[in-house]
């Protein structure tokens, strides 16, 4: 039974639990009964037990991430995002293996914001592996707990008992896991010293981890009852949409003429934004008794705006502005710089210099942002699904003009995130118009147009990298300058890196640039493009820099192994020797254990999978990328082939089949790991052929999916994904599948028909002004 056919099997035992009728009879039934999209749901809130109902079982929690009843349930509270990832299921099976936990009696709780969660953050394919050790530990507190009482009840010594699948046994006599609660009633905790001194389960006995369990999520996602952002409802409330000023930033109301709004029923009043932290300059609010009336009096409420000063700002003008910032050797920031670049370049008997470039590229999310606000018992709520909530808590604060602690995020599904709700501006509005009317409560609701307008998009890039060779084939020096908008330094200043030069820069607008080949001395240059982030708000999406660092990177050396007469894999290989400067790609325990060398590992086992060197038809190709994944700090080794085939009568490239191999470690979420790293790919091709919008006024230009194409269900290629059996700690999988096929693609398309291309996405008019010129020549 292949991946599909197991989830719609669960999907098919999920619902006929969850409903009394199996998928096909649900669907039915939703026709006749308005059960399909008719769900009338208040407002997900804490549970409350009303007077006379029974309490919750006695719980015991070791630590604030789990708890176990009486009743034997367990219960796994997750701080991350749910976006169609399954992170509850991936997260909460770690603290189950390692306290032995029944997984039928494990349930999850998305937790609303408090400072006793730490930071809350779903991004940068960071969850599973920040979460490992954490969850681990918690578990192990549960099972010594656990063990113990059950041992004083059984009247036998600790080592007398073991813990299987929710009970404790010793001998002929067990407990399950409610019976100890319930009788023992243990109340011991850890101090987080206590935690990591706690003996943890050897890689061979782990029982859910890596293994195929049902997901947790599953049934609510089906039968309804899931909560997405979108549908909350509580009693009172209006709906608000915005009316988008022409700039991001620096617009002002003129004047405001709602007499044509007001001839749609059910509008109410708008609202010009007063907002202290500049996070929305310029809008208006249209409130309305509806959603649909929102929409009719918002189109035609008539603003007048000053604009900001990129009004008339373009793409080109963005990357003319970066190539300049390139040119200029005393800008950026430093992030690797050897000893021995100038050096080493000086001396060179040539130099071979590329520059490559990509275009806006936006999220497209399948639900538009939304938040719902309103002011309760002293307490501003924000309700809508969110990535980032300990980022935008204090933002909302200062805009509301509150202290901290008087604004909470209530937790939601979110029906696609990518990197877009790490960016929680949307919440503010939303609070911003609830203050103007008192606290009551307020539903603002982008449109797709609205969303687009001012996506938080991917910025454009300009990259310029250069080897310094002796002769034709030894390399002595590397330079890798990179030219975009940064995200962190617009919306999370505080949080960026520190430069080898003591200069701040944007740790996620240059990831991947700092490669582990050996290729001797490496300069790697960060650059802001401060044009870039006056104009557009830019985001971090699927990926992030390490979607567009590694194209170029590893179009670079494809370029640079036909310059020297070498095989591309050959090449790699080569340099992927664990070596380096200073020894900096030996890696390091935990997180890196193995350094260049396991990337060399998936590179072979790529190559041996996809055929390498094996004749192609006429005008197909195949192309090789391998790459790290996101971060130094935590690489997934990820190697990826594409075979493409380039028709020269149109210029159409067709993707026909994709190879990846990666070493994320320990695979936590099997099922998990391989839809994410398949819809990572998916991305990555789309980003190379299909996706790309213009910066056209200061705004993107492609406000819905008429004119911004994203790749079809009809281009999908076969797909072959092998993950790397493994025991060191796991790695993130949510991103990693994106980073190479860009520059796999490209690659291929030079190996069919013997031309480069240097900008994504690549358009058939691109291939056929290539082929063109190459015909010329």
């Amino acid at each position: 039974m292949g991946r599909l056919e197991r989830i719609a099997a669960e999907q098919d035992r999920a619902l006929a639990s969850a409903t009394g009728l199996s998928r096909r009879g649900f669907l039915s039934a939703g026709v006749g009964g308005a059960l399909l999209f008719g769900f009338a749901r208040q407002a997900r809130a804490t549970q409350v037990f009303p007077a006379g109902a029974p309490l919750p079982p006695e719980q015991f929690e070791p630590t604030i991430w789990c708890s176990v009843g009486s009743d034997g349930e367990v219960n796994v509270n997750i701080i991350r995002a749910e976006m169609g990832q399954h992170v509850g299921t991936a997260l909460a099976r770690i603290i189950a293996d390692e306290m032995e936990a029944d997984w039928d009696k494990v349930k999850i709780t998305h937790v609303d914001t408090d400072p006793k969660w730490g930071m809350m953050v779903t991004g940068g394919s960071w969850s599973v592996w920040q979460t490992w050790d954490v969850f681990r530990q918690a578990g192990a507190a549960a099972r010594t707990v656990l063990v113990e009482e059950a041992a004083k009840i059984l009247g036998v010594t600790p080592d007398k008992c073991v813990a299987r699948n929710g009970v404790v046994t010793a001998g002929d006599r067990s407990l399950g896991y409610g019976d100890i609660v319930g009788q023992a009633r243990p109340t011991r905790s850890f101090t987080p010293a206590e935690l990591t001194k706690l003996p943890l389960k050897p890689a061979s006995e782990r029982r859910m981890v890596g293994k195929d369990v049902k997901a947790l999520d599953i049934p609510a996602k089906i039968d309804g009852t899931a909560m997405y952002g979108i549908d909350a409802k509580i009693d009172g409330m209006v709906y608000g949409r915005p009316k988008m000023p022409p700039t991001r930033y620096g617009s002002k109301v003129v004047s405001v003429d709602d007499a044509e709004a007001k001839k749609v029923p059910g509008y109410l009043r708008y609202i010009v934004l007063d907002d202290p932290s500049d996070t929305v300059p310029g809008w208006v609010v249209v409130l309305a008794s509806s959603y649909p009336a929102a929409i009719r009096a918002t189109d035609r409420l008539k603003v007048e705006w000053t604009p900001g000063k990129t009004a008339h700002v373009s793409e080109k003008d963005i990357q003319d502005h970066a190539r300049s910032l390139i040119a200029d050797k005393n800008g950026g920031v430093m992030v690797v710089n050897d000893h021995g670049v100038d050096d080493a370049f000086s001396k060179a008997s040539s130099v071979f210099e590329r520059t490559y470039t990509c275009a806006s590229v936006m999220h497209y999310q399948l639900e538009p942002m939304n938040a719902l606000a309103r002011l309760n018992d002293g307490v501003w709520e924000i309700h809508c699904g969110n990535q980032w909530q300990s980022l935008f808590l204090p933002v909302i604060e200062k805009s509301l003009g509150v202290a901290s602690g008087k604004v909470r995020m209530m937790t939601y599904m979110l029906g696609g995130g990518f990197g877009r709700r790490l960016n929680g501006d949307y919440a503010v509005p939303a609070a911003l118009a609830s203050k103007a009317l008192g606290g009551k409560p307020v539903k603002l609701i982008l449109t797709r147009s609205d969303d687009m307008m001012f996506d938080s998009i991917r910025s454009p890039s300009v990259q310029t990298l250069r080897v310094a060779m002796t002769g034709k084939d030894t390399f002595h020096g590397m330079q890798h300058h990179a030219a975009a908008g940064w995200p962190t330094q617009v919306m999370a200043a505080a949080a960026m890196s520190k430069g080898v030069d003591g200069k701040p820069y944007d740790q996620f607008a240059i990831a991947g640039a700092d490669h582990w080949y050996d290729c001797g001395p490496l300069r790697v240059r960060a650059i802001s493009n401060d044009l870039a982030n006056d104009t557009f708000r830019p985001g971090w999406l699927r990926s992030v820099s390490a979607g567009w660092t590694s194209w170029a990177l590893e179009a670079f050396w494809d370029e640079v192994a036909h310059e020297t007469g070498k095989d591309p894999v050959a090449l790699r290989l080569s340099m992927l020797n664990g070596e380096g400067p200073d020894g900096r790609n030996k890696g390091e325990a935990p997180d890196s254990n193995g350094g260049a060398l396991r990337q060399a590992a998936v590179l072979k086992r790529l190559a041996e999978k996809a055929g390498w060197g094996q004749p192609l038809p006429k005008d197909t190709g195949l192309g090789i990328a391998t790459t790290f994944g996101q971060e130094r700090g935590m690489p997934t080794w990820t190697a990826g082939a594409a075979r493409v085939h380039v028709d020269r009568a149109t210029g159409l490239v067709t993707c026909e089949k994709l190879w990846l191999v990666l070493d994320a470690g320990t695979i936590v979420d099997p099922d998990g790991a391989l839809a994410q790293t398949e819809g990572g790919a998916l991305w990555g091709l789309s980003m190379a052929l299909c996706e790309g919008s213009e910066i056209v006024d200061g705004t993107c230009k492609d406000r819905n999916l008429d004119t911004y194409t994203p790749l079809r269900i009809a281009s999908v290629p076969e797909m072959d994904v092998e993950f790397i059996e493994s025991t060191e700690k796991p790695m993130g999988l949510g991103e990693p599948g994106v980073t190479v096929v860009g520059a796999a693609v490209a690659n291929a398309i030079f190996n069919a028909v013997g031309v480069r291309i240097r900008h994504q996405p690549i358009r058939p008019e691109d291939v056929l002004a290539a082929l063109k010129e190459k015909s010329a020549a």
